[in-house]
């Protein structure tokens, strides 16, 4: 089962396409998202990227987290749903 993940800190101008290759170096990338704003276009600062497998996503927080993507360190954890906030 597929398990989705937090990436945190990330920098304004990284791309899908440079979370999805960071993250396929650790296991299987399902999705990437990083949400824009509605008024300006640029990204928020986060993204969600979805692993295939349990496994896959313990490995990339453990090899990920606090490692540098387009000159920032992001923060890697396991995304929690909205009404747990």
């Amino acid at each position: 089962m597929a398990t989705k993940l937090f990436v945190g800190s990330l920098a304004w101008t990284a791309t899908e396409d440079e979370v999805r290759e960071a993250f396929a170096a650790v296991g299987e990338v399902v999705s990437v998202a990083i949400p824009t704003d509605r008024e300006t276009g640029r990204s928020r600062g986060f993204a969600f990227v979805e692993m295939a497998s349990e496994e896959d996503a313990k490995k990339a927080i453990e090899e990920l987290n606090e490692k540098e993507i387009s000159g920032r360190n992001i923060i890697v954890n396991e995304a929690r749903p909205r009404e747990d906030r």
